[in-house]
């Protein structure tokens, strides 16, 4: 008889633990709702757009479709590249649509906007598509994480490289907006840091279709080094308008290119592009995880994956753990434990999350091959070094922000 009474206290403890365990998991709406708000028709459509909203929705489904016994919902909608257009869309997504997370964010000016209204309506955003530092720096905030990479790692890792191989002056050719100023500041401190020289830069427009008058600046600065400041479409007519013009095969001028992706490489092709150095966070060839998984977004999108792609599914996946982890999709539940937790999939390895929302994690140093030298479609990079994350990210500011403790 004492030894049943002791079983059915034991048991009563444990549904009464089992029961405050389930009313502490609370998913707000009964639904996790995630929102990739990208660009899906304009210059950066090809680099992140329909590719970042399967990567999305290729981790709820490796996930399990539901977390905490709760349905995942993805969406999707296209900012325009406008930043007003992505704040009226995320207010809209955080108050009528219940949306719990935003990710991809491609363009800075777009980015900047959301991670503010996600602070406001204590809802998560997650930036892989852009990467101004301000995003860390003044403009961080406890409920925002730039996941993927940004301009500090893109001009420490190409760069560096170029200047230390005799790219010792350097005229810029810059998008004219955050993302392009903070990718021109980066890459100068970098330049004047090893020794180099910077002579001078032109800004123009977002989707610009003519780069001729911008090349004739930079030719006549008598730079060696021509650096391209811009991305997606912009760099692809930057480098096309540079082959026509010859830069390059006097041997007295180089093209430098901060950001290229493997899509960029793709449209270019390798006789106009071999030689190119970059600065990726992901290649799909490096080894069987990075492999496997690329082969099967391929499969869904008939093109090799970039790091923005594999940077939206890593985040996902991340948090959607945290979620599980934290019992809640409350914001600040799951921010604490995405800061916790280490990241460990085919994107990074050992990565993690600072204060500042800065996701740190190695980045690759490679120079796009000849055409000779490839194997094959999308095989476009020799990978000439791994920058260990500590050393690829910009140290932790105290002054710059607010979240990191003094």
């Amino acid at each position: 008889m004492k030894h049943r009474m002791m079983r059915a206290a034991v048991c009563a403890a444990l549904l009464s633990l089992a029961g405050l365990s389930h009313a502490q998991q609370k998913i707000s709406d009964d639904v996790v709702k995630i929102g990739i708000l990208t660009d899906m028709s304009g210059l950066y459509s090809d680099l992140s757009g329909e590719g970042s909203v399967v990567a999305a929705k290729m981790a709820v489904e490796d996930f399990g479709g539901k977390v905490l016994g709760k349905p995942i919902e993805v969406i999707a909608s296209d900012h325009q590249n406008k930043s007003d257009v992505a704040a009226g869309k995320a207010r809209e997504w955080f108050d009528a649509q219940k949306v719990d997370m935003i990710n991809d964010l491609v363009t800075s000016s777009t980015a900047l906007a959301v991670v503010e209204i996600a602070k406001q309506k204590n809802r998560i955003a997650i930036v892989n598509g852009a990467g101004s530092t301000r995003l860390t720096n003044e403009a961080c905030t406890p409920n925002s994480i730039n996941y993927a990479w940004d301009t500090y790692a893109l001009a420490n890792g190409t760069a560096n490289a170029v200047v230390k191989q005799g790219g010792d002056s350097w005229y810029f050719i810059t998008a004219d907006y955050a993302f392009g100023h903070s990718l021109e500041k980066d890459a100068s401190d970098v330049i004047k840091a090893n020794g180099g020289k910077v002579l001078g830069s032109a800004k123009h427009p977002l989707s610009a279709s003519d780069f001729s008058s911008f090349l004739l600046q930079a030719q006549t600065s008598g730079a060696k080094i021509i650096g391209l400041a811009n991305a997606g479409g912009d760099a692809v007519n930057a480098i096309k308008a540079a082959n026509e013009f010859g830069i390059g095969k006097s041997g007295k001028q180089h093209l430098a290119s901060l950001l290229l992706t493997i899509n960029d490489i793709h449209s270019l092709g390798l006789n106009v592009a071999q030689g190119l150095y970059g600065t990726e966070a992901f290649y799909w060839d490096l080894n069987d995880e990075t492999r496997a998984w690329s082969k099967r977004f391929a499969a869904k999108m008939k093109k090799m994956p970039n790091m923005i792609h594999a940077g939206v599914y890593s985040s996902t996946m991340h948090y959607l753990k945290a979620v599980q982890a934290a019992g809640t999709d409350e914001a600040g539940a799951v921010m604490k434990k995405m800061k916790e937790m280490p990241i460990n999939d085919f994107f990074a390895k050992n990565g993690k999350i600072r204060e500042d929302g800065r996701m740190v994690h190695d980045m690759y140093l490679v120079q796009v091959k000849k055409p000779s030298e490839s194997k094959g479609a999308w095989d476009y990079y020799h990978v000439k070094a791994v920058i260990p994350g500590d050393q690829a990210y910009q140290p932790l500011s105290k002054s710059a922000c607010p979240l990191v403790k003094k």
